[in-house]
This record gives C-alpha cells, structure tokens and sequence, in this order.
C-alpha cells in the first residue's frame, strides 16, 4: 500500500473504533491535516450516529461542513466523547509531535477537553525518539525574535515560517533539534515558560491514550509504555 491507501486504511479503523465508543449525545473532536481529513471523509457516513463535532481549524470545520455534518464551538458543549487527529511524529509513550498544518494550539485545547484522544498515523510516523520533524511553536508575532532567541539557549535552531500565519493570528517557528529529544515533557514544559510562546508541537505532558498505527502488515493498536 502507498502513504494514501496507509492513511485510508488507519482512518477507517479509527472510524470503527469510535463507533463502539458513541452514542446520539456524543461529540467527537476532530484534528486537522491529511490523515484526519480521511476520518472525517469515512465518518461521514455516520452522521446520525452522534449529535456533532469540534474541529481544531478551519480547514476541518469546513470540511466537516461540506459533509452536513454539525460543527460546535468548543465553548458550546459541556465534554468531547472522543478526540480523534494524526501525528507528525510518534514514540512508544504515544508521545508526539503535532501542528505540522499549523493548528496546534487549537488541537491541544481540545485535546486537552477530551475524555479520550485516538492518535492515528502510517507507519512513516513511528520513532525511536522524537526530534527529527521540526518542532513547531507559536507566538504571538512582536515576541518572535525574543523566543526563537530563547529557543537556540534550549538546543534548538528556529525557523520563520514566514507565509504562515494560524488560525489565531500568529505566527510559526519551527525548530530544529534537539535531536533527539531527551525528556519531551521537559522540553515541552520548558518551551511553553517563554513568554511570548502561545504553546508548542509536543504532546507530552498529555499524551494520546491510543494509537492506531498503519503499516504494510495490518494496523496496529499501540497503548504507551511508561
């Protein structure tokens, strides 16, 4: 199978996953980014099974949109049933690092709201250690200077992503090193001390509960390993 087909197939054992975890209440939270946008494109398909969903950007929301399915502001509902997004990288304490498409605040907030986050990815996203794909972090746009300045005294060696701007009105730099990342609960704590820093890619300190992981093999169920 190629990347796509990868991607497919984990989206769709997500897809069945969630359906043994929702009922007509149940708002699932949807992430953002290739591998999600084949969840919402399968989950469509079950529209009447849950009440509706939240999206952490406006790419997923309109595309969740497009499939008439329900899109509620975070603020409007009391929990989120199921958290559901893809990965840039992955370990095996389903440690990861996020926010690739620029959406990591948003994803981190819901993450955070969610009794339970799915992480699901190809096997191209499994590692030893994380730190090879660059570290995204975003800041508000007058502190970008100071903090990519605090992230070199950290090991790391910022880069403005100059064309991106998120859907909060910041900007993005992305960090090279260290790599590999020694404690990634450390360092994302770290990181977000600086001020001027809206958050960082690490999802560390709160991890994804499960994995669903596409490989040449078949998909596998990965749970951390303390």
């Amino acid at each position: 199978m190629d990347q796509n087909q990868l991607k497919q197939a984990v989206a769709q054992a997500a897809v069945d996953y969630t359906l043994t975890r929702i009922d007509d209440s149940s708002i699932i939270g949807i992430g953002t980014g290739s591998t999600a946008n084949c969840f919402i494109d399968l989950i469509a398909a079950h529209k009447n099974r849950f009440q509706g969903t939240v999206a952490s950007s406006e790419g997923s929301a309109e595309r969740l949109l497009s499939h008439g399915i329900k899109v509620f502001e975070l603020n409007a509902v009391s929990q989120v049933d199921i958290y559901i997004d893809g990965a840039d990288e992955a370990n095996e304490r389903l440690e990861l690092i996020k926010g690739g498409g620029a959406a990591l605040t948003r994803e981190k907030i819901v993450t955070a709201v969610a009794n339970e986050f799915v992480c699901i990815a190809d096997e191209s996203k499994w590692v030893d250690f994380l730190g090879t794909f660059p570290l995204p972090v975003e800041v508000i746009p007058m502190a970008r200077s100071y903090v990519a300045r605090e992230l070199v005294k950290l090991g790391g060696d910022p880069v403005w992503s100059e064309n991106v701007t998120t859907d909060n009105g910041k900007v993005i730099l992305d960090v090279h090193g260290p790599d590999p990342i020694d404690s990634a609960c450390a360092l994302e704590e770290q990181i977000n001390q600086i001020t001027g820093v809206v958050t960082n890619g690490l999802f560390a300190v709160k991890p994804a509960d499960i994995l669903f992981l596409a490989t040449q093999k078949g998909i596998l169920t990965k749970t951390a390993k303390v």
